[in-house]
């Protein structure tokens, strides 16, 4: 299989790389500044690694260049923040809540849509968004962090019409929650190790069918609420 990786320099977007390559598959990994991602560089393998800033049309489009014809079965939209301290209803960062919903949400239709021509060409043919429970409306019962939860609403939304609008080629489109994660976002306190949670995300998009295109997907496994 071949993938495609964007936020690959650290954390979960690092991890799938690291355990796509183990099982065989090959990869090409993308980031901001691929000089400074040591770890990524030093997986080695069957990996190809470009600068990509997913809140570039540029960047995207050229990533789409490099890749010719090669045929992509599966895209993981990693790349994305938290957003800034400012998220709370009494002191708001607007302009950071337009920088965060770039990057967390138009970042992963900019390369779903740039990339539909490689996509096509595979055999899996699946676009996966990495989501959060924080994108939840049904589960949001304690405020707060307005440019994160936004900008993963607007995912989740996105997800879901690419995958009213691609069945009929037979491609699939869903977001994933990965749990609450130990990495340098999810913070010290995190239940789940970083390797558990991809290795959980990747059975679970691997046995999903077209049928459950557009749904929103759980790193344990079944649903996560809307």
């Amino acid at each position: 299989m071949h993938a495609v990786v964007t936020g690959a320099n650290r954390g979960i977007g690092l991890e799938f790389v690291r355990q796509l390559l183990a099982r065989g598959d090959s990869v090409d990994a993308t980031c901001r500044d691929p000089e400074q991602a040591h770890e990524l560089s030093a997986l080695g393998g069957k990996l190809r690694i470009h600068k990509v800033e997913v809140t570039s049309d540029a960047d995207v489009t050229a990533l789409a260049t490099v890749l010719g014809d090669t045929a992509v079965d599966l895209v993981l939209n990693v790349a994305g923040g938290y957003g800034g301290r400012r998220q709370n209803v009494r002191d708001l960062d607007v302009d950071d809540v337009i920088r965060t919903f770039d990057a967390n949400a138009v970042g992963a239709l900019r390369v779903s849509l740039a990339l539909l021509p490689h996509v096509r060409r595979g055999s899996v043919k699946k676009l996966i968004h990495v989501t959060s429970g924080m994108g939840s409306i049904a589960d949001n019962k304690s405020g707060g962090f307005y440019a994160y939860r936004m900008s993963k609403v607007a995912l989740n939304m996105m997800a879901k019409t690419l995958a009213v609008d691609l069945r009929p080629e037979g491609i699939f489109s869903a977001v994933i929650n990965p749990g609450w994660v130990k990495t340098a976002m999810g913070g010290p306190s995190a239940p789940t190790p970083v390797a558990d949670s991809v290795a959980a995300m990747l059975r679970e998009i691997d046995r999903a069918t077209l049928a459950e295109s557009g749904e929103f997907l759980d790193y344990k496994g079944g649903r996560y609420p809307w």
